[in-house]
């Protein structure tokens, strides 16, 4: 799927309202706004059946999002969170092994590695895509490695044949956490589908968000996928009778239905968030800023537009005054983390994701944002700059 042209998206942004005084980096009651009909009537639906747990709203997107990803099986889940920590246990990660990650990145993505007795092992990062670095892994192979987690950061996949190549090599599985990535693809294959295990996040703010928290679990290896779904309720195929200690981990009907009705907007969500995107790379091309490159291989779908500057904070503020929308993805790489003191990573460790985590801001690229809205904080950066 090719990104749009510039010269094709010109006149397909309308201005609406008066002149713009602020911008939020994400405005969720626009989107609720734009498909509340079929909202109200899919809530409406759950309440009259009231099967509120696994009731067929959850088949319905399970089927979904295997369709779309082109994977056999999708397994709902309660987050995004809880997709990775079960994903992990399904291949059998414990006490002892240890799980290569990125270092920039949702806390989650070493979170769950901690939480199984498993040991987080941080890698460094392309300093232009923000993904794991593929030439830093081989030699952060261990005996006790099990799985490598690639992480698919603002939109954009990893360059996974050479992640693939390397677990093939050292057999060892692959989880993609793919949270912010769902609709974006790697040589014409969805996020989620290249690895074991892919991983998914509702949360609110993702590019196909419910309204609380969800998460989803694809993959087209049978065996994998029983495993994730015994491992959602309890480790009981039957009720009552548990093969296994498993988790409370299941995908509420009332969310499945909203995201059922999400879905079939979220391709198109996706263009205007590239649209968005184009407008960005077009108006502040030349600044001194480090915009966002999509790699040759990727078709990016910007869960966020991220872009580096020297002077960040200072940036953040002054963004902040003019009443725009903006936040720091992320501020403090996760081998520096206070919780992973243990580790014993030092500043050094990984240094382009340091140096990343000082330079970073997103700014709104939300589907809804109008050309007004996006002129105003394109202007807003210029002013900063001439200052």
């Amino acid at each position: 799927m090719p990104e749009p042209n510039i010269s094709e998206i010109k006149d397909t942004k309308k201005s609406k309202g008066e002149s713009v005084t602020s911008v939020p980096l994400l405005d969720l009651k626009r989107q609720y706004a734009s498909i509340k009909k079929e909202i109200d009537e899919a809530i409406a639906k759950v309440v009259t059946h009231a099967q509120f747990i696994l009731g067929p709203e959850v088949k319905i997107f399970e089927e979904s999002v295997a369709s779309y990803c082109k994977t056999k099986f999708a397994i709902g889940v309660a987050s995004g969170t809880d997709a990775l920590l079960i994903s992990l246990r399904a291949c059998g990660v414990g006490p002892g092994d240890e799980v290569i990650i990125p270092t920039f990145s949702f806390f989650a993505t070493a979170g769950v590695v901690h939480n199984l007795g498993a040991k987080p092992v941080f890698v460094d990062i392309n300093p232009e895509s923000y993904n794991l670095n593929p030439d830093l892994i081989q030699e952060r192979i261990t005996k006790k490695t099990k799985v490598i987690m690639p992480v698919h950061l603002f939109g954009q996949t990893c360059d996974m044949d050479r992640i693939l190549d390397l677990a093939k090599k050292y057999n060892l599985k692959v989880v993609e956490d793919a949270a912010q990535a769902l609709g974006a693809e790697y040589r014409n294959k969805k996020a989620g589908s290249l690895g074991d295990l892919g991983c998914f996040s509702f949360f609110p703010s993702k590019n196909l968000g419910g309204m609380g928290d969800g998460g989803m679990v694809v993959t087209s290896n049978p065996e994998l996928a029983e495993k994730i779904k015994l491992l959602r309720t309890h480790g009981a195929k039957q009720k009552y009778y548990h093969d296994i200690v498993g988790y409370n981990s299941r995908l509420d009907t009332l969310q499945a239905a909203v995201l059922n009705v999400k879905l079939k907007c979220l391709d198109t969500w996706s263009k205007k968030r590239q649209e968005n995107a184009l407008v960005y790379n077009k108006n502040l091309n030349g600044l001194e800023i480090t915009l966002p490159k999509a790699e040759s291989f990727n078709y990016h779908i910007y869960n966020q537009y991220t872009i580096a500057v020297k002077t960040r904070d200072e940036l953040k503020d002054f963004l902040k005054q003019k009443g725009i929308g903006c936040e720091i993805y992320y501020p403090v790489p996760l081998h520096l983390q206070k919780c992973f003191e243990y580790l014993g990573y030092k500043n050094g460790s990984c240094p382009v994701a340091e140096k990343r985590a000082l330079e970073v801001i997103s700014v709104p690229v939300f589907p809804e944002l109008t050309e007004k809205e996006q002129n105003f904080v394109i202007s807003a950066i210029k002013q900063f700059y001439q200052h």
